[in-house]
């Protein structure tokens, strides 16, 4: 009988972009099962509500288990070894995009296997292509009236131009 190999990919994912995307196809290549955990970070500042995130993961990820992983997406504000735990992950999946990314990522995995030394991580360098998203520079371009559709899917795009607008409609009635 074969242990199921359940992995995990945490990040705020707001929004979830074309990076995220690439790390998650290629995360299903390695577990039976992949739960994308979903941070509650209020220190983060999050544009979308945890509902929005979650909900918008799940209409990205829906299709990318590509009949190699079963993929679920679930919310946490624990630590992330703790929630790791609780979903039987043995390993962590994150994306590096740059060298600036390894340093932080680099402490992390230290005192995560201090907290517990049964879940590995593994490091999934992003897609050339990719490297340059992040959703805190996409949110920016978007506030800024730039186009984001290389960066994210067309329904993450209109839900995060939509946003900007309402944002933008908000700040420009507090001037008035």
């Amino acid at each position: 009988m074969s242990k199921t190999r359940v992995g995990l990919y945490p990040g705020t994912f707001d929004p979830v972009t074309l990076g995220h995307v690439d790390i998650i196809k290629r995360a299903v290549k390695l577990v039976d099962h992949l739960v994308l955990g979903v941070a509650i970070n209020a220190s983060k500042d999050p544009m979308f509500s945890l509902d929005e995130r979650v909900s918008m993961l799940k209409a990205e990820a829906e299709s990318l288990g590509d009949g190699r992983a079963t993929i679920e997406v679930r919310p946490f504000a624990t630590l992330l070894v703790k929630f790791a735990e609780e979903v039987g992950a043995s390993v962590i999946i994150r994306g590096l995009r740059a060298v600036s990314d390894f340093e932080y990522e680099f402490q992390m995995v230290a005192m995560n296997q201090r907290l517990s030394s049964e879940i590995e991580t593994v490091f999934l360098m992003a897609d050339p292509r990719h490297q340059a998203i992040a959703s805190r520079l996409v949110k920016e371009i978007a506030m800024l009236g730039g186009d984001i559709s290389a960066f994210t899917t067309p329904a993450v795009a209109d839900a995060l131009l939509k946003r900007c607008q309402e944002q933008n409609m908000k700040h420009n009635k507090g001037r008035a």
